[in-house]
């Protein structure tokens, strides 16, 4: 992984000092590269990305083993504001906005104080012109948009940072398909116009696969699968788990892989 902008090395994390909820997690995002964090609720994805972005202090949580590397330089117990100050900035799965202040305000809210009034305007204009539907809502509070919009103005929010690697955590929570494919594309283009890297953490494989370039999947709070994308869509396991090209009842990865080699012993 020495090519890696990021690089996680047998991470483990614990909760309240007893619960493990990620152990020996092995990963890493190259330049410009998409990578998808695929696996169901509670498999540890979110836990990976509050880990690499600083914010597992506010869950009770600690890096208890393993490295975290951003281009070449250990990052793992730094807080959430020097992480974003080095380039990584993360779009949480909640809290996406400040309910009481409206479109305009969210978008500025984060860029840095020192920032000059020609390049806060600069950056402004990227994040309408890639969301031409906040410009429309400039005025509008950030409790009233609907859903695809909200997810609209969390990742503009987080590209006026100028992010090195953005960290996206359930892109398609809650939203109808075609929002998601519309976040999606719109995520594709990002990384395309602005060369950034982009860790999407994501339940809907299909989405993510899509769009990214590599891809890790979790169970248990391990990685147990991992892959470019077009060869984890086209694995059968994937496909009949994650993707739901089969019929049956609903299992876990290692359930469907379990069943598997017992089918190919016995079968």
């Amino acid at each position: 992984m020495s090519d890696a902008l990021l690089a996680v090395d047998k991470l483990e994390v614990v909760y309240q000092r007893a619960i493990t909820a990620v152990q020996g997690v092995t990963l890493s995002v190259r330049a410009r590269q998409i990578v998808a964090l695929l696996g169901t609720n509670g498999a540890g994805k979110t836990t990976t990305l509050r880990a690499v972005s600083g914010f597992l202090g506010l869950d009770d949580a600690r890096i208890t083993e393993g490295s975290i590397m951003f281009k070449g330089e250990r990052i793992e117990h730094r807080p959430p504001h020097e992480t974003a100050r080095r380039g990584i900035v993360l779009v949480p799965e909640r809290d996406k906005l400040f309910p009481n202040l409206t479109v305009a305000q969210n978008i500025v809210v984060p860029v840095p104080p020192h920032t000059s009034a020609a390049e806060r305007r600069q950056r402004e204009e990227l994040v309408y012109a890639f969301f031409p539907r906040l410009a429309e809502l400039r005025g509008r509070i950030g409790g009233l948009l609907s859903g695809g919009e909200r997810q609209m103005l969390a990742l503009a929010s987080a590209l006026v940072c100028r992010p090195e690697l953005l960290l996206v955590d359930e892109l398609s929570l809650g939203l109808a398909p075609v929002v998601v494919e519309d976040l999606a594309r719109r995520v594709a283009d990002i990384r395309r116009e602005l060369g950034l890297s982009v860790l999407l953490v994501e339940q809907n494989a299909a989405v993510a696969l899509g769009i990214a370039d590599h891809g890790y999947v979790m169970e248990n709070g391990r990685i147990v699968l991992d892959g470019d994308a077009a060869r984890l869509s086209a694995h059968a396991d994937i496909q009949e788990f994650y993707l739901g090209q089969r019929s049956g009842e609903r299992r876990s990865y290692r359930d469907v892989k379990q069943y598997r080699r017992s089918r190919r012993w016995y079968g």
